[in-house]
């Protein structure tokens, strides 16, 4: 009798878990921010979104600041299922798709409209269909409406008001070969430094200047020493909702467009407090002294492209990346 009954709670334990996986009402969402971050709320307000849109039959528990481990470990578990949601941009997808780290291409876009239609090209589409079949992973939604950043600037100890100023200018650089090589052909003199060592080599004039999203310049304090702040748009950025296909084709229609009314109406979210945040840290900063200016960002991209060019001509840019970039120019 105690043979059989174990193995009668061991089937039931099994079917409540069959049960609760078909039923799919339950997603793990992790991302590297702070709950309290701007991105940390936008997060949230999409879990409270589904919840509400779904009518409860599809809930999100987020767990910010890497709870569920860093970078590879929870790609792995996003492709197990494991985790459903990872928040972060697509080019860390490049494990199945290297091409998709060319969607931050500096320079190579002439405004945010033009990167998103570059980013709803068969081009991208095709790259991120190479993660699906490798990974079973896929972007929910259009892959550009959570705003990141949400928009980038070069801080300086001298003015700089357009290409010009490049010339010759001390750049701190992170160490990464396709920016670095992009600044030097725009006239730049980089120098590899750490991110925590900025302030003190701008201070000390080892370097006279750095790139940065407009949201870190004020609590890096860079301004502090560099009160020249010009807006670059450098590249693009977004949010990838990247999810795990099985969990989203295992819900029912209904909650799959509860989900995607979530998503959508969170990007607009996102939009407003981003750019609410980057208002106002310029405000203030601007108000201790430092200098805002908006570069005319056109000779940067003109400059860009013979650089563009020299990389096709010798293979180094995925297939069909320059006139699918060029397609998007106009709608």
């Amino acid at each position: 009798m105690g043979k059989i009954s174990n193995l009668v709670t061991a089937a039931m334990i099994t079917l409540a878990m069959s049960s609760g996986s078909a039923m799919a009402d339950s997603w793990r969402m992790t991302s590297k921010m702070p709950a309290d971050s701007p991105e940390g709320k936008v997060f949230q307000k999409f879990a409270d979104l589904t919840e509400k849109y779904t009518d409860g039959n599809l809930t999100i528990e987020v767990y910010p600041n890497e709870q569920l481990g860093k970078e590879d470990a929870v790609l792995e578990q996003l492709q197990m299922g494991i985790i459903n949601i990872y928040a972060e941009g697509f080019g860390y997808m490049k494990k199945w798709a290297p091409e998709l780290v060319w969607t931050a291409a500096p320079f190579m876009f002439d405004d945010f409209d033009h990167w998103a239609r570059f980013m709803d090209s068969d081009l991208v589409k095709s790259w991120f269909a190479k993660v699906e079949d490798a990974a079973g992973v896929a972007p929910l939604g259009s892959p550009t409406r959570v705003l990141r950043g949400p928009f980038r600037v070069i801080v300086s100890n001298s003015p700089v008001n357009g290409l010009k100023d490049i010339d010759r200018l001390k750049l701190r650089m992170h160490p990464n070969k396709l920016a670095i090589a992009s600044w030097e052909h725009l006239g730049a003199e980089v120098i590899t430094l750490p991110w925590t060592e900025v302030y003190q080599s701008i201070q000390k004039d080892i370097v006279q200047a750095v790139n940065s999203p407009i949201a870190l310049v004020q609590s890096m304090r860079f301004n502090e020493v560099a009160p020249y702040i010009g807006r670059t748009d450098e590249y693009w950025q977004s949010i990838g909702f990247m999810m795990n296909i099985d969990a989203y084709e295992a819900l029912d229609e209904t909650t799959k467009a509860g989900l995607l009314k979530a998503y959508n109406e969170a990007g607009d979210y996102s939009r407003d407090i981003m750019n609410e945040v980057a208002q106002q840290s310029i405000d203030d900063m601007v108000a201790n002294g430092a200098t805002y200016v908006e570069l005319d960002t056109a000779p940067f991209v003109q400059s860009m492209k013979s650089f563009y060019a020299e990389m096709a001509s010798t293979g180094e840019l995925p297939d069909g990346f320059i006139d699918a970039v060029e397609a998007a120019r106009s709608e």
